[in-house]
């Protein structure tokens, strides 16, 4: 394989890495532009959408609809699994944040970093320690472009965190409910006193977040085949840079921030030493940090995060 082929597939890998990233930094990003709190449970609720989608996509293939009803097959999968984990962080916000609302950010991280325990402990009871098999429906047909090799997999979920990153922009900037998350992320009290219901809004947000980071989880599992109760911690911590990189808070700076976490992890681990790959991430971080501390796109101010 020359050069060029080279660097075409590592441009595919870090596409494809740095879109699940930035689906999952959306929901930190998402959150902490309403209520200025870092749900540090994202990652469980991310790791609750990959084991829900294993059930159902295990269950749908037992009965024969892989083959059969091939897309409806990954429509009731990915469906069923962000509509759960939207109702779970539902859930987390009104029994872990919500009674917290107007208490200090210590008791609101605190309360986080429980919700964040309790949930992976409960995954850890109910499904094993053991990594969970994915079933592989897309098998392994792939298209060669310029010598680059691209999955039937990497080709549908790329497209398909691009269809929800489209949408979700869309759906922010374009619907009523979209404009008073905007409003509520400016100013809470105004948006109050303009007669929008705030709580919904707080609702709506922690069903939106944590369902696209179960949409990601769904998308590790059939991409790398297998599961485990504490994958999220490791994908927390790369979209939480890649939202703290992007700009907190700013939903286009957390794609950017995963495209380039993506970008950088699969560069470094494909040209250099792969065991240093998160110690070069990171590093990246500390310094957009130093130099530009609100992020790539993130507001100077406590201005229009959302």
């Amino acid at each position: 394989m020359d050069m060029t082929a080279i660097l075409l597939q590592q441009m595919v890998n870090a596409i494809f890495l740095g879109s699940i990233y930035a689906l999952i930094a959306l929901g930190y990003t998402m959150v902490y532009g309403i209520i200025e709190l870092i749900n540090f449970a994202h990652g469980e609720l991310f790791t609750a959408g990959a084991f829900i989608g294993v059930i159902v996509l295990t269950a749908l293939q037992q009965i024969g609809w892989v083959e059969s009803h091939f897309v409806l097959t990954l429509f009731i999968t990915f469906g069923l699994a962000m509509a759960y984990v939207a109702v779970l962080g539902v859930a987390v916000e009104h029994v872990a944040y919500k009674p917290l609302r107007n208490s200090s950010r210590l008791s609101a991280l605190l309360s986080a970093l429980g919700m964040s325990i309790f949930l992976s402990n409960g995954m850890m009871l109910s499904q094993g320690v053991s990594d969970r098999p994915y079933p592989q429906v897309f098998g392994l047909d792939a298209i060669e472009i310029f010598g680059a090799r691209i999955t039937n997999g990497q080709i549908f979920i790329v497209l398909l965190a691009i269809a929800l990153m489209v949408g979700l922009q869309l759906f922010v900037h374009r619907t009523r409910l979209g404009k008073a998350m905007r409003a509520t992320a400016q100013n809470r009290t105004m948006a109050r006193m303009l007669g929008i219901n705030i709580d919904q809004t707080i609702r709506i947000t922690f069903m939106i977040g944590p369902a696209l980071g179960a949409a990601a989880g769904v998308m590790v599992g059939l991409h790398y085949g297998a599961v485990r109760f504490d994958m999220g911690f490791i994908f927390m911590i790369k979209a939480f840079a890649a939202a703290i990189l992007g700009g907190i808070g700013s939903i286009p700076g957390a794609m950017l921030g995963g495209l380039i976490i993506g970008t950088i992890e699969v560069g470094w681990a494909a040209f250099l030493p792969s065991a240093w790959k998160d110690v070069t991430t990171f590093t990246v971080l500390i310094m957009v940090l130093y130099f530009k501390p609100s992020g790539l796109l993130g507001e100077s101010s406590s201005e229009a995060r959302v």
